[in-house]
């Protein structure tokens, strides 16, 4: 099958972009250390656990950026996770208190849902989609 099974988070602080996710979406989020294995510190690896194994959806992990962010007016140049939430509102307002942005407003999709846009505090974006199928 040709399906996605992992992302990855690129970001110049690791750390501080691990946190935004726990805090936002209460992500489980843990350094992979290799026993006896020191790697470099353009090498470390944080693996992100979305939720359940039962649940559809998939983990993935954060990486250290290999090169600059890229320039604020650029338009995306990678994939787009979309991650669903309850509550569009609810999460763009924790999105904000955790230091985030919202990059585009809530929208319908009409037989959906809402979907908005936000970046994290390194500017990578993400969807957030309400499913609710009596949008307008």
């Amino acid at each position: 099958m040709n399906r996605v099974v992992h992302f990855e988070i690129h970001t110049g602080r690791p750390e501080e972009t691990a946190a935004f996710y726990r805090e936002v979406f209460g992500w489980t989020i843990a350094e992979w250390i290799i026993p006896g294995v020191v790697l470099p510190e353009e090498h470390r690896y944080w693996a992100v656990t979305t939720g359940s194994e039962k649940e559809p959806g998939i983990n993935g992990g954060i990486v250290k950026r290999p090169r600059p962010a890229p320039d604020e007016d650029k338009g995306v140049s990678a994939f787009v996770c979309t991650i669903q939430v309850e509550s569009v509102d609810a999460y763009l307002n924790k999105v904000v208190e955790a230091g985030g942005q919202i990059a585009t407003p809530k929208m319908p999709i009409p037989g959906v849902g809402w979907l908005a846009y936000a970046k994290d505090p390194e500017g990578n974006l993400f969807g957030l989609m309400q499913v609710d199928a009596d949008s307008v």
